[in-house]
């Protein structure tokens, strides 16, 4: 291209974006004039009633001015299933079954946003098919601690790494005209006491650990609403929490749209409407006596809340509706369709990691193989249903019993064996599990083994066992399924061992004893045929764990700093910024598993690493990449940047930059990733802002964050 023609495109370029611009603006503006119109022809009576909840999933409308019910859902696994209307039982539709979609974690696994972006159009347009406005999605609180019971649902222990999914996961459901509703704002990280709570947290730590992926998803994302926590954060519940809710994210982060309680959230009416809730669902009692209808209606009339505040909520409500159930050229959507399938598919083979491969067992070779014994009760259990919270009707759900008989079946002899009794004694407590084994059902696990040329052995956990409302009580394999694996590897030296579950465990003796480890998630309805796919090397393992294995729980920071549980209904969050593998690295403890980790069938190295400053505080780094082994694969080369000698408590070191790269075997490729100021800034309470030292600051480059390959490092 001539210099000419560079000018011109340059030129048009511009022009097309101030045209853009333009147009939007003209278009916002548009909006604005006709929200406002809208709100001036309202009673207060009627725009109290769209301030809360007029059924289990919805929020008043108002009929004589053409605004719909505000329709929603729970999303994180795929859009539930239809219930009545002011009830929790099933509708019993028969047209409400949907594509099951592997679990928080799981995504985090793959490290690669384009994942969590393809999971959000496939909720989206899921959400259109079911008239579904706002989808209860994503969720992504932190990993503080290991045990709690919604750690399946979320993302990671990593404010970086959430944030990069959570954007993508909420411009992925957003694309298709349908709120996100991000989740649960904030610092929820627990599930015991999670309704009375009280998170003490420093703003430090607030702000490098717990706020980032929100902020992110609301300045990068334009998420449309966002869901306040049950717990309180610093005194205050975050359903009225005014430095949260109106500091911070209203006023702060310039957000726009909606603020949602969680169900049965709300504890007062003033507080609440002063304090940045627009939207009370959930509570009990008669719909006219929640917080926000006629209490809230009494209290406007009473001076103690201003009708202007009330019209600030609406004209949010109205907002979210014109970019959704209100907005021009609504897709009509589609639900579990063969691409959603599809789509299901290549997140779950992205997600699976591959912990341990000592001996080069897998991939496995089809041609050599002439029996498989499959066992354990997780290979033919589903994931889609079970537990407290929300789920999925799932249209169809691959068990791993069936994909590994899908993918060898014609040339193996496939034998299944239950293995363990994943039963649950207490059926009101589903943490009081069985575990004692079974003698009877090893016995014939062990029969089998011995009589096959590979063992595969489906453990872990399920949805009952990790749930919504409840932590587990410790690091522990449930169901006696321990002394499974030792009798089974006893029986048969070609015994791989595959995990699915949605948190850490204790697996210090299967990583001692056994040689075959793979790590798979509630991996959503392709489960079966992405875990058989990984065995046959059709698929080379490429994910990463988004959390740290701790060696004991005692190392944990939660457990270490004695603060959970919590003492007095106060969980003092000692730790401060020292969270996951912050904590590990900088107090020099050892995990089982670190952050990051996860093998492949191939190998990579990384050289000619060079960093170069490009501004006031940024700089560019590069290196080359290259797949050094006989098989095509990914890896996530993630970087690291530490401070050298920090005026501040800084960690060890800090994740700032990922990227996921395919490469054939032998081929390379220069990988170029920017860091900006933030890599740099820690947030300092004394002078209430982002502060980036002058200094020297290491850059780090590596597979996982105790496997730097090189480093380098960098002044300002």
């Amino acid at each position: 291209m001539n210099m000419i023609n560079k000018y011109s495109f340059a030129l048009a370029l511009c022009m097309g974006i101030l045209f853009y611009t333009k147009a939007q603006s003209q278009v916002s503006l548009a909006t604005e004039a006709k929200i406002n119109n809208i709100i001036k022809k309202m009673t207060l009576a009627e725009k109290i009633e769209m301030l809360h909840g007029n059924a289990l999933f919805s929020s008043g409308g108002v009929k004589r001015l053409g605004i719909p019910e505000l329709t929603c859902d729970d999303g994180p696994l795929g859009v539930r299933e239809e219930v009545l209307r002011f009830d929790w039982k099933s509708a019993n539709w028969t047209t409400d079954s949907a594509t099951f979609l592997p679990n928080g974690s799981a995504i985090a696994a793959t490290w690669n946003p384009a994942m969590a972006h393809k999971y959000g159009v496939v909720l989206g347009e899921e959400a259109n098919a079911r008239k579904k406005i706002v989808m209860l999605s994503p969720a992504f609180n932190i990993c503080r601690m290991p045990l709690c019971g919604r750690t399946y649902e979320y993302y990671s222990e990593d404010p970086f790494l959430n944030a990069q999914l959570a954007v993508q996961a909420v411009k992925g459901i957003q694309s298709q005209h349908v709120a996100a509703c991000i989740k649960h704002y904030a610092v929820n990280n627990q599930e015991l006491n999670r309704n009375s709570v009280n998170a003490i947290v420093d703003e430090r730590a607030l702000r490098e650990i717990y706020l980032p992926a929100f902020k992110a998803a609301v300045q990068q994302g334009n998420a449309y609403s966002i869901m306040s926590a049950y717990n309180k954060v610093n005194g205050y519940w975050c359903a009225e929490n005014d430095f949260l809710l109106n500091k911070i994210l209203k006023k702060e982060w310039g957000f726009k749209g909606v603020v949602i309680s969680d169900w049965g959230g709300v504890h007062h009416t003033v507080a609440s409407a002063k304090n940045g809730l627009d939207i009370e669902m959930g509570s009990s009692g008669p719909y006219d006596s929640w917080y926000f209808a006629k209490p809230l209606l009494d209290s406007v009339k009473a001076g103690l809340v201003s009708e202007k505040l009330i019209n600030d909520k609406v004209h949010r409500i109205l907002w979210l509706m014109y970019q959704t159930s209100m907005s021009a050229n609504h897709p009509k959507g589609s639900i579990a369709t063969a691409a959603h399938g599809k789509a299901a598919y290549s997140i779950a083979s992205e997600s699976i990691v591959l912990l341990k491969n000592d001996k080069n067992l897998l991939p496995l070779k089809i041609n050599s193989i002439k029996s498989i014994a499959v066992i354990g009760d997780n290979a033919t259990r589903t994931f889609a249903l079970g537990g407290f919270g929300a789920g999925v009707k799932a249209k169809y759900e691959v068990t791993a019993l069936a994909g590994i008989r899908s993918r060898f079946g014609k040339s193996a002899d496939v034998k299944f064996a239950q293995g363990y009794n994943a039963s649950f004694p207490d059926q009101k407590n589903s943490q009081i599990t069985n575990t004692k084994p079974d003698a009877a059902l090893i016995d014939e696990a062990v029969a089998l083994a011995k009589k096959c040329d590979v063992a595969v052995l489906c453990i872990g956990s399920n949805r009952e066992y990790e749930t919504e409302g409840a932590d587990r009580l410790d690091l522990s394999l449930p169901f006696g399924e321990q002394a499974l694996v030792n009798a089974v590897t006893a029986a048969n030296p070609n015994t791989i061992i595959v995990l699915m579950a949605g948190a850490p465990y204790d697996l210090n003796e299967i990583k001692r004893i056994n040689h075959t480890i793979v790590w798979s998630w509630f991996n959503g309805t392709e489960a079966g045929n992405a875990l058989a796919d990984v065995l046959t090397g059709a698929i080379n393992p490429s994910g990463k764990l988004p959390f740290t294995f701790p060696a004991s729980l005692h190392d944990s920071p939660a457990f270490a700093t004695n603060t959970y549980p919590e003492e007095n209904l106060m969980a003092n969050y000692k730790e401060g910024i020292l969270v996951g593998y912050r904590w590990y690295d900088t107090k020099k403890i050892e995990p089982l598993y670190c952050f990051g980790y996860g093998l492949s069938y191939t190998t990579f190295t990384y050289e000619k690493l060079n960093v170069q400053k490009t501004g006031d505080k940024q700089a560019t780094v590069k290196f080359t990449l290259k797949n050094t082994g006989n098989a095509a694969g990914a890896e996530v080369v993630q970087l690291y940047v530490k401070q050298q000698k920090p005026l501040v408590e800084r960690p060890d070191k800090e994740l700032k930059a990922f990227q996921k790269v395919y490469l054939k075997a032998g081929e390379s490729k220069e990988i170029t990733l920017k860091l900006n100021k933030e890599a740099f800034a820690y947030y300092s309470e004394k002078q209430n802002s982002w502060i980036a030292d002058a200094g020297k600051y290491d850059v780090l480059i590596g597979s996982s964050s105790r496997d730097i390959r090189a480093s380098s490092n960098i002044s300002l």
